[in-house]
């Protein structure tokens, strides 16, 4: 582990992190079969942004909220800005949203009709001017499209559709904004997605420009896939623009980071603190992006941010020096050795000593409890409709 002397840097750059949070992971949501309500979900894009404000407040490192479109629609952009200022926070990422509309039934962008592709385009211009009046700097594009047989559709031209619809979008662009590019695997498209994988995303955004990047969902992998490694490779070719983090067991189930394998996620921020990539400044958005279908939304979206902290602390623990001295000699065993032992640290009286630097409580999910904020929100959200996924 890195010597004693080194951990103020440590707990500034933890302190330093920025994790981004969803509206949406604060409504209801379920599965394909079944959406569940819950007590106090929010009704409005601002209880959203309130809840969010609330996460914020006992964590630390929560400052910015990410929107969806329609799902956050309201008249006033600029004055919804305004409000999440007022509540401690700023609006992120304004993701678009072109996979619950009947149109897009064989498709979005690369849909054989022309008029459906256009609709599709204008949506993704839209989200631009609401960028402009929010102040947001990504436009956050995934495609549901796909085909689920062979020769539906022809796979090159679809290809085509799309690097015409992200032309156009692109060329929309403001000078501090930028895309980032998600990519799925499959679902709901079976046969062949038309973004399956980081490499495809890749492509598409060194065609685009400097101004367009990759997303990782850690989800939206084939089992197996190392991560780290997408991760690493992005960070050296500068196209690392965002991750959405969750966790899943078989496919993507968006369960709460960390929840299924945390050494993963270690090894993916071990990455982000090799490539100097953690600060604010390299322009990483560490979004989460998860359903919490039948845990309590507010702490469950505490629980994740800790997560990643937790993650990001023992990366940051890495002896790097001996870690590069036995990769030098092919000291496997070594190499081995000096990574497991920052990950085997119990890193949470090193977080809680952050937080306390920071004014705040250092235990966020027992001053959460303590708040009673959830017990009034449960009493005032009552009546009216409440936010959720759409399905």
């Amino acid at each position: 582990m890195i010597p004693v002397s080194d951990l103020t840097a440590v707990r500034r750059a933890l302190a330093s992190h920025e994790i981004e949070t969803p509206s949406w992971a604060f409504g209801n949501s379920g599965t394909r079969f079944k959406v569940f309500a819950q007590p106090g979900v929010p009704r409005t894009p601002e209880e959203k942004i309130a809840d969010a404000a609330t996460v914020h407040r006992f964590t630390g490192v929560a400052p910015q909220v990410a929107l969806h479109i329609p799902w956050d629609t309201v008249e006033d952009y600029g004055a919804l800005a305004s409000y999440a200022r007022d509540q401690g926070v700023r609006l992120g990422a304004i993701n678009t949203n072109v996979f619950q509309d009947d149109d897009y039934k064989l498709g979005s962008v690369t849909n054989p009709d022309p008029g459906i592709r256009r609709k599709a385009t204008d949506h993704l211009l839209e989200a631009i001017s609401i960028m402009d009046a929010t102040g947001s700097r990504d436009l956050k594009l995934w495609f549901s499209d796909g085909i689920n047989y062979p020769g539906q559709d022809d796979l090159r031209t679809r290809q085509d559709r799309l690097a015409q619809a992200l032309r156009e979008t692109y060329d929309r662009l403001g000078d501090d904004q930028r895309i980032v590019l998600e990519y799925k695997l499959f679902e709901p498209a079976f046969y062949a997605t038309d973004v399956p994988d980081w490499g495809t995303s890749y492509a598409h955004c060194v065609e685009l420009g400097e101004k367009a990047t990759v997303c990782i969902d850690t989800g939206h992998h084939a089992p197996g896939t190392n991560i780290e490694f997408i991760v690493a490779f992005l960070l050296r070719q500068n196209k690392l623009g965002a991750f959405d983090f969750n966790s899943r067991f078989y496919a993507d189930d968006d369960l709460m980071v960390g929840a299924a394998d945390p050494f993963q996620l270690f090894r993916i921020m071990y990455e982000i603190v090799r490539g100097d990539a953690l600060h604010p400044d390299r322009g990483i958005a560490f979004m989460l992006d998860q359903c919490h279908n039948i845990e309590r939304k507010i702490p469950a979206v505490i629980r994740s941010v800790m997560n990643v902290q937790e993650a990001t602390a023992k990366a940051l623990l890495v002896d790097r020096d001996a870690l590069s001295a036995a990769q030098s000699a092919g000291d496997v065993l070594e190499a081995n050795a000096v990574v497991m032992d920052a990950y085997n640290t119990d890193v949470r009286p090193l977080l809680a000593q952050v937080r306390e630097d920071a004014g705040l409580d250092p235990d966020p999910m027992a001053a959460f409890k303590r708040s009673g904020y959830q017990e009034r929100v449960d009493a005032e959200r009552v009546g009216g409709e409440q936010a959720g996924w759409g399905a």
